[in-house]
């Protein structure tokens, strides 16, 4: 490999903290290796229209600080070369034409699918890898491997929620906080397990067609048995994704909704929160209970916040490997790191050979992590309707009879998770006082 050879850098889908910091890392190692370093400006957008004036100059000079600030200094977009073969084939020129023979893409699922079939496409002329990014945490890495943006994402959600959460009891009313999770609930679930929110809602915990009614009379339940217990507050955590298990018929705002370059239905554009307070409200209304809830969205807020130490420590790793990678002469990879340890994933093992293209890591609503999110939610419960007791006060704070209760809240936990068993190993283990397992 020619010492002339330039390495690339572009940044593709939505910001996450911690994208400088690659940058940084990346073009620092590259110009150790005496490889001159071109920062490609909003992904693949401009050149795969032949457009190259955007590219710019990295140093290490340049960039020696970058690692500490949100955003990119390279921006973002969206825009997907896969449409078209034609397109793939201008972004080859386009970086020939700019000297680089090696790129690191940054990015979530789309962007890696891209990184992989422009890698294909160039047959050897350009050699790619891939950092993964995205808050959603929600690319196909082992489960103890997230994604960087991911622990940012969260630590700033968590306190956007723990002051949410100080309001809504301080004015008695509730909060609706939409988080960001096109395709799973990860960052959902990470904020309101960690804030301990009243209730969240993700979508893997449901069919894969829900009725809206069904996600309404969840929230419902749960404001009733805040009631039972007192408190006419309450904070529910509901990630976006659940907009995309609705049964589309509910939905007249996705008929005409805006799609991104990769077909995905713009869900900023469908306000999951304002639909879900307006209904919950009516619901409560014919129950003769008056609640004040607004609907917050908190997605914007998180995806250009400065990285908190573990995710700018974790993407100078990334940064790092992905340029010794490339300069070492490998392709055709996603970086990672496990364990403290560099793992190279080959683009092939990203698919999902079902749909052909890049696997979705979704929440393991199975798992004893997710049982025990489940344990601190305050919703309407199996074992509610087992208890004779409790069972007649939730139905009186419902202003409804038992029957009626029964009626209105046993389907929705219909597909709640059997109680949790930590498989307790001695015989002779006392059970738990109130003879439960979870």
């Amino acid at each position: 490999m020619s010492q002339d050879a330039k390495l690339g850098i572009l940044v593709g889908g939505g910001p996450a903290p911690g994208i400088n910091s690659v940058i940084g890392a990346a073009t620092i190692r590259a110009e150790l290796a005496g490889t001159p370093i071109v920062g490609i400006t909003n992904g693949f957008e401009q050149i795969m229209a032949g457009d190259v004036s955007g590219a710019m100059e990295l140093t290490a000079a340049g960039v020696s600080r970058i690692h500490f600030r949100g955003g990119s200094i390279l921006g973002t977009a969206r825009a997907n070369p896969t449409k078209d073969p034609a397109l793939l084939d201008r972004c080859i020129e386009s970086l020939e034409r700019l000297g680089v023979s090696q790129l690191i893409t940054i990015g979530g699922d789309d962007t890696a699918y891209s990184a992989m079939r422009l890698a294909e496409r160039s047959a050897g002329r350009v050699r790619v890898v891939h950092a993964p990014k995205t808050i959603d945490n929600d690319l196909d890495l082992p489960p103890w491997v997230d994604t960087f943006g991911f622990q940012t994402a969260r630590h700033n959600g968590v306190e956007i929620v723990s002051n949410l959460m100080t309001d809504a009891k301080t004015t008695g009313r509730w909060y609706f906080v939409v988080a960001m999770g096109r395709k799973a609930g990860h960052l959902a679930l990470g904020i309101g397990k960690a804030a301990g929110a009243t209730i969240t809602l993700i979508p893997e915990e449901f069919d894969e067609r829900v009725r809206l009614t069904e996600i309404v009379d969840t929230l419902v339940g749960s404001v009733i048995k805040r009631r039972r217990n007192g408190r006419r507050d309450g904070v529910a955590v509901i990630a976006e994704g659940v907009v995309l298990s609705l049964d589309p018929s509910e939905l007249d705002e996705l008929e005409d909704v805006e799609r991104d370059e990769h077909g995905h239905v713009r869900i900023a554009e469908v306000d999951i929160g304002h639909i879900l307070k307006v209904k919950v409200r009516e619901r409560l209304a014919e129950l003769g209970i008056k609640t004040t809830i607004v609907a917050k969205n908190v997605g914007y807020e998180l995806r250009c916040a400065d990285p908190i130490p573990v995710d700018m420590e974790y993407t100078r790793d990334l940064g790092y490997c992905a340029a010794k990678y490339l300069i070492s002469g490998g392709s055709g990879v996603m970086i990672t790191m496990q364990a403290g340890h560099f793992v190279p994933v080959p683009f092939g093992e990203m698919l999902d050979p079902d749909t052909g293209r890049t696997a979705v890591r979704v929440v393991d609503v199975h798992s004893t992590r997710y049982a025990i999110a489940r344990r601190y939610m305050l919703r309407v419960r199996r074992d509610d309707f087992d208890d004779p007791d409790e069972l007649a006060a939730l139905a009186d704070a419902a202003g409804l009879s038992v029957e009626g209760f029964r009626a209105m809240f046993e389907p929705v936990v219909a597909n709640e998770p059997p109680a949790l068993d930590l498989h307790v190993a001695s015989a002779d283990a006392p059970p738990a006082p109130d003879g439960r397992t979870g």
